[in-house]
């Protein structure tokens, strides 16, 4: 494990390699699993405050659940999580026209429609934080949808961490994340 501020890293973000190939896994991530994609309260308040503008981006499916149950729930463990459609997809999951998921959040927000981007949760993924008592824990989530990703990530030679540079500086900082490539360079002259 790494420590960075209050973060601990697992070292395989350093050694796994993962680019996302949406072409390949049609972006399953928006519609399998047992839960939808945990949330922070801060996001929900950032989600409602641009609903108006996501709503015209979501599936019929997706706007009849949002009017019916809302767009989370507490999960078990009390954790926060956005409601799914018949306990699969998304509630702001949509399908394009190449049967490719996408999200309605993120939709919105490349046309202007909303100041949010997407759950960091999402953005992430395949990192995913645990809350521990001093820390936030950082593990990579292996996956076998995401068997195209790890392909093309060991391929063009890109570690997790690298691949998800964007989103690990949305969430802790440019500084945090230079910390971080330090601690991988290092590690890579010790081996």
């Amino acid at each position: 494990m790494i420590i960075i501020d209050d973060t601990l890293i697992s070292e395989e973000l350093l050694d796994k390699k993962f680019v996302c190939d949406l072409a390949a896994c049609k972006g399953a991530c928006c519609e399998e699993g047992d839960l939808g994609a945990p949330l922070d309260i801060e996001e929900i308040d950032a989600i409602e405050a641009n609903l108006k503008g996501i709503r015209p981006f979501m599936s019929a499916a997706g706007l009849k659940l949002l009017d019916q149950e809302g767009f989370y729930e507490a999960a078990p463990g009390e954790e926060l999580v956005t409601t799914t459609i018949d306990g699969k997809a998304c509630v702001f999951a949509i399908q394009d026209d190449t049967q490719t998921w996408k999200c309605a959040i993120e939709l919105a927000h490349k046309a202007g429609q909303s100041d949010f981007l997407k759950p960091i949760s999402c953005h992430l993924y395949p990192i995913r934080i645990e809350k521990l008592k001093n820390y936030e824990g950082l593990n990579y989530d292996q996956w076998d949808i995401c068997s195209p990703a790890c392909a093309c990530g060991d391929r063009l030679e890109v570690p997790v961490y690298k691949f998800l540079k964007g989103p690990l500086v949305r969430k802790y900082g440019a500084d945090w994340f230079d910390a971080l490539e330090a601690v991988a360079a290092e590690l890579k002259k010790s081996k």
